[in-house]
């Protein structure tokens, strides 16, 4: 399906008061022990405006070898570059050389891609990584509001969180460090490395139903990509899809939930604006119970 194909949905059932979508009305509560997030979009705005890096630079690279429309091409790269997140950098990259190859062009390795794009996005988010170096910026400005509230609670009720991240690790780990979540991810933190078959989301929520015997109710993701939704969904786990707009304010991102939807997210959420009413609701606790 092209990405212009999804479907938009109507609005389903919303917590009371809250901005909370409830997609799925059979979705297990009370058992959750494990909690599985993506990174960026979903806790870190470090890297928001990643998009508007990647796409410029694969359009650029495909009209080198046709003479197909600009608008053309930005179509085709925003499905592919859409459908892939959640996955690997490397494999948008493997797909941009794809698609050169189709067009009669003689491709670079794919990583010989990924470091174009690395060294376009670093040049971008430079500032804001040596903002939280210098204490210029504050943790709380570049992650999704509440977050760290979000995270207190979970840990609080006994919950194992691991952080999977299609982003290389390098960049994750500091990442996580500067933003201070790095130590709640007491399950491990998880993200592309070298060797494209040493990682995938699939991969740790296998491992995280190996190391505790987890059935499918008792892990939770949260996700702004369809990968991780899919991934959840696939094994009876509990998705929350992040529709952030991923500039700190409470509106959903209709594009995102209409995305996320299409993957089987159980909720929808533009935020953790309402963490009380969330945590009530997963953990079937009493609505006047404080979750954060």
């Amino acid at each position: 399906m092209n990405i212009d194909e999804f479907p938009t949905y109507p609005p389903a059932r919303f917590l009371p008061g809250t901005s909370v979508e409830i997609r799925d009305e059979t979705t297990p509560r009370g058992r959750i022990r494990s909690a599985l997030f993506d990174f960026d979009g979903t806790i870190s705005l470090v890297r928001t405006g990643w998009q508007d890096v990647m796409v410029p630079m694969m359009v650029e690279l495909l009209a080198e070898h046709t003479d197909e429309s600009t608008e053309s091409l930005e179509r085709l790269v925003h499905n592919f570059v859409d459908r892939l997140t959640g996955k690997q950098t490397i494999f948008q990259m493997e797909r941009l050389a794809e698609e050169i190859r189709r067009r009669g062009g003689k491709p670079l390795d794919p990583l010989a891609y990924k470091a174009i794009y690395n060294d376009r996005l670093m040049e971008v988010i430079a500032s804001r990584r040596e903002g939280l170096r210098d204490g210029s910026l504050t943790p709380q400005e570049l992650t999704m509001p509440r977050t760290h509230e979000l995270l207190d609670g979970l840990r609080e009720r006994s919950v194992t969180l691991y952080l999977a991240s299609g982003t290389d690790f390098v960049y994750v780990k500091e990442e996580a460090e500067l933003l201070d979540v790095a130590d709640y991810f007491d399950g491990g933190i998880y993200a592309a490395l070298d060797r494209i078959e040493d990682f995938s989301k699939a991969m740790v929520i296998q491992q995280m139903f190996r190391e505790h015997e987890l059935n499918g109710a008792e892990l939770v993701s949260f996700g702004d990509g369809y990968v991780e939704i899919l991934n959840t969904k696939e094994v009876g786990g509990i998705a929350i899809g992040v529709a952030s707009d991923e500039v700190g304010t409470v509106e959903v991102n209709e594009w995102k939930r209409n995305r996320l939807i299409q993957a089987g997210a159980n909720l929808i959420v533009p935020g953790y604006q309402d963490l009380d009413a969330l945590f009530a609701y997963l953990f079937d606790e009493p609505s006047d119970k404080k979750g954060a």
